[in-house]
């Protein structure tokens, strides 16, 4: 499609698929869930709860589940005495790991940055 000029028009939608992604790992939940699967390579729904400050059971039960959904977390089932289940990152999940050090790295220099200013 072209617009009057003769110039082919580009929909945003076809062109940033950070929306697409976003969607997905958007939220304040999902990167620091994330980001502690990533660092521990595999974790127990527990060990990664006490990881996470302030997260409810409900909210990392739901976003686990929409993660797991969209294929960015592997849950895997041990049926020992006592059941437990572990949490790990797929292989499409681990293009995101240079974006992990980034963020976490912006984070440190936002954070010193804010307390220099108090």
């Amino acid at each position: 499609m072209t617009d009057q000029q003769g110039n082919k028009i580009i929909y945003y939608k076809d062109e940033c698929h950070i929306i697409d992604a976003l969607e997905i790992i958007g939220g304040k939940w999902r990167l620091p869930i994330l980001f502690v699967i990533y660092r521990t390579k595999s974790i127990r729904y527990n060990e990664l709860k006490r990881n996470i400050p302030g997260i409810t059971n409900i909210m990392l039960t739901r976003s686990l589940q929409s993660l797991e959904e969209h294929g960015l977390v592997k849950r895997k089932e041990f049926n020992k005495i006592p059941p437990h289940v572990e949490y790990s990152l797929t292989d499409i999940c681990k293009y995101l790991e240079p974006a992990y050090e980034v963020l976490n790295e912006l984070g440190k220099k936002l954070s010193e940055q804010h307390s220099d200013k108090i």
